[in-house]
């Protein structure tokens, strides 16, 4: 596991930030699971769009309700398995469906909020860490991350988030829609990977 500062700072956020910043971490992971939809025809993209649309819902719309219980079963329909893919695409792909899954079981556990925060945070530098492994043959480790350009870019936007966040005294949704449309427009993923 590589460790960063945020990992200690995320504690101070309150539940809405968390679940703001979980939400961000799993939009910067949606287009490579899109893109390996788009290369492979193993399923639309959209499902998983349209998942991740709700939890933004419910973050901006005041009363929103929603189903998690039945959105978790319509994940497990969009997630690959390295059994059927023989590409690299596919880890990054599941790795999406994973962060994915943390979101919403979360959401319907909030006791997991600190532990699923630290999960996804994690996952989103895994994904960018085995990326960079597969591709020079190095591991990465806490003592060279900071050596590996991509890492360094990804713990970055993760600081970013977490700074913007941090600035708001309450629940502020004009900021959250923000955050989600600058990621969506931008449609770059923490491999940069791009729709």
């Amino acid at each position: 596991m590589l460790q960063n500062p945020i990992q200690l700072r995320l504690e101070k956020l309150d539940t809405w930030q968390h679940i703001t910043f979980m939400a961000a971490l799993v939009e910067r992971m949606y287009p490579n699971y899109a893109v390996f939809c788009q290369q492979t025809g193993f399923a639309e993209p959209q499902p998983f769009r349209q998942l991740l649309d709700a939890v933004w819902e419910i973050l901006t719309v005041k009363n929103a309700k929603i189903d998690f219980e039945r959105q978790l079963e319509k994940l497990e329909e969009m997630i690959p398995t390295t059994e059927e893919f023989d590409i690299y695409l596919v880890y990054p792909a599941i790795d999406a469906c994973v962060a994915m899954s943390t979101l919403l079981h979360t959401l319907l556990d909030r006791d997991l909020m600190m532990e699923s925060v630290l999960k996804i945070s994690q996952q989103s530098v895994a994904t960018v860490a085995q990326l960079e492994e597969a591709q020079s043959g190095v591991e990465v480790t806490n003592d060279n991350q900071k050596e590996i350009e991509t890492v360094c870019a990804e713990w970055d936007v993760q600081w970013e988030i977490f700074r913007a966040l941090k600035e708001a005294q309450e629940r502020d949704i004009e900021m959250i829609r923000g955050i989600r449309t600058e990621l969506r427009e931008d449609g770059v993923s923490n491999l940069g990977l791009s729709l």
